[in-house]
């Protein structure tokens, strides 16, 4: 399903184009895998937790990266979902 939107108030053929909805954007396949994958970094970084000593910073190191992998890539890399009205 697109969206159809007029350039003018007439309802000419030649002044139609197609406007990318947020309906339109990804299809469910797509959406699930960056889904899983982002949460895989999510989950990652709270295991990576589990080797935490006060000797060892490595592991809140990695924690650290891979959370905000997981909030970056959606959010930076994959795009806003607010962005419809925007051209």
């Amino acid at each position: 399903m697109s969206s159809q939107i007029n350039a003018s108030s007439r309802d000419t053929v030649s002044s139609k184009e197609t406007v990318r909805t947020p309906q339109n954007e990804n299809n469910l396949a797509t959406s699930v895998v960056l889904f899983v994958i982002c949460f895989a970094l999510f989950l990652g970084a709270i295991y990576s937790l589990s080797f935490l000593t006060l000797g060892n910073p490595w592991p809140m190191a990695a924690c650290l990266i891979l959370f905000a992998l997981a909030f970056w890539i959606p959010q930076t890399i994959l795009g806003r979902s607010d962005s419809a009205g925007e051209h």
